[in-house]
């Protein structure tokens, strides 16, 4: 980073001079100059002719990272207007804030005409006195369980799968909740036709394996939104002060060119304290690209988290892979469980790196959900990801201290719509797509229980390692 540039002398009287395309001041009589030389006034002019060149040179970088972060928002918006989930963002007095596209078509109303109306009016009267109960119980700092409430329709009414989470600030203090619902009508239905038409089983299949990554996508919003926060924030409140360094340099500028005496400009510079400015210019400066670097750090974690389709099979860091995974689903839970990371340095496996991060995301996903979500209160929950290599095979195991997998259940944890969670928390399809996901990209996926207590999910790949 450069160096903030040292106190400048006084400008030193002389005849009017271009430089750079500055004008110097008109000179003064011989008893009033001041010790120093024309050449040092000289330097002061270059100098400040160089900074505002820098000035320009910076503000076309902001407006190159002004689009990243638009890009980000049009990521975000798609994301949102392709749910086909139901999703309310209300307020902390249960007024609808945000409603996505699938609620407009549900509901033949507009997202104008939703904004502002009471959350509980979109429910029938039974429905909406027990929403107002769960976000009342949010408020409290309680949790609310996926339940199924009966949603207005243009035609009447659909039941929903409902999930209601609270909004917090950075202090945890309640801002509003997000209500977010999966209409139960066509699955139900293509579960009763399933003998007679084996077709609708598998869109129906198709569909809830797209609304799980979605589920998933979901947990992380939170996460995301507080992540980008941040940098925004802080390029948004340096770049406000680079305008107001930069309208005191123009009018100092305007100044000399105008013709202004040695005397008027020493005054008007020590009225600007653009000595100053031109110090704290290099600090906004700075600190405006490193915001901007942290933003473009999360467009890149986001765009690898998002990456679909075959993809090549390549040597990647496992260990890089497994800190991005668990860092974005702890950030999305905003989970107190600490998660310890053992590995050595680099850890080279061969496989498709994207991929392997959404299976890892599922396993500590899991993790988390087994110690949180046990009837048997845990009295030191945490987590542990273990990483190791021997042979021609990468290891890597995640351990946690939940309540462990029952014996009977190990061969069938990986079936296709297994779960052991309650009715409306879980699909049973993220640990069916991590191991096919692992078996396409040539390795292993196993689930053990560990003697002091809890279950281990071991992961295998071949070295990526260059002999």
């Amino acid at each position: 980073m450069r160096q903030p540039p040292r106190h400048l002398p006084e400008p030193a009287s002389g005849p009017p001079t271009a430089t750079g395309g500055i004008l110097a001041a008109p000179p003064l009589p011989p008893s009033d100059r001041p010790e120093f030389s024309e050449d040092v006034w000289v330097e002061v002019l270059k100098s400040v002719d160089r900074t505002y060149e820098e000035l320009v040179a910076y503000q076309s970088e902001l407006e190159s990272r002004n689009a990243d972060l638009e890009s980000v928002r049009a990521f975000m918006t798609s994301v949102l207007a392709a749910m086909t989930d139901i999703l309310l963002v209300c307020a902390e007095d249960g007024r609808v804030l945000e409603a996505n596209r699938a609620c407009e078509a549900v509901t033949g109303r507009s997202k104008d005409i939703l904004q502002g109306r009471p959350v509980t009016d979109l429910f029938p009267d039974g429905d909406g006195a027990l929403v107002t109960r769960d976000l009342t119980r949010l408020r409290s700092g309680d949790t609310v369980e996926a339940v199924e409430r009966s949603f207005r329709t243009r035609n009447g009414s659909t039941p929903l799968e409902l999930s209601i989470t609270a909004r917090r600030d950075s202090r945890g203090r309640y801002e509003g909740a997000v209500l977010i619902g999966r209409p139960m009508g066509e699955l139900r239905r293509a579960y009763e036709d399933m003998e007679e038409s084996h077709q609708a089983l598998k869109e129906a299949q198709s569909q809830l394996v797209h609304s799980e990554k979605l589920a998933s996508l979901g947990r992380l919003l939170a996460g995301v939104a507080h992540e980008l926060n941040n940098p925004i924030s802080f390029i948004y409140g340096n770049a406000h002060a680079l305008d107001r360094y930069t309208r005191k340099f123009e009018e100092y500028f305007d100044r000399v060119e105008a013709g202004a005496t040695r005397a008027e400009l020493v005054e008007l510079r020590k009225d600007l304290k653009l000595d100053r400015a031109v110090r704290q210019m290099r600090s906004a400066t700075s600190g405006a690209l490193e915001g901007a670097e942290r933003v473009r750090d999360i467009v890149e974690s986001l765009r690898r988290l998002s990456a679909e389709g075959a993809g090549e099979i390549e040597p990647f860091d496992l260990r890089s892979t497994v800190e991005t995974a668990a860092e974005w689903v702890i950030k999305g839970r905003a989970s107190s469980i600490p998660v310890e990371i053992h590995a050595e340095g680099p850890v080279w496996a061969l496989g498709r790196p994207g991929h392997i991060q959404q299976v890892v995301m599922n396993l500590v996903q899991n993790a988390l959900d087994a110690m949180t979500g046990s009837s048997v209160p845990q009295p030191d929950p945490h987590m542990e990801i273990t990483l190791s290599q021997s042979g021609g095979r990468v290891c890597l195991e995640v351990a946690d201290s939940g309540p462990g997998v029952p014996e009977e259940l190990t061969l069938k944890i990986f079936d296709p719509f297994f779960t052991t969670k309650p009715v409306g928390q879980g699909t049973g399809l993220g640990l069916s797509i991590s191991y096919k996901i692992v078996t396409e990209n040539n390795g292993t996926l196993s689930v053990a229980n560990r003697p002091e207590g809890g279950a281990v999910f071991r992961l295998t790949l071949p070295n990526g390692q260059t002999p």
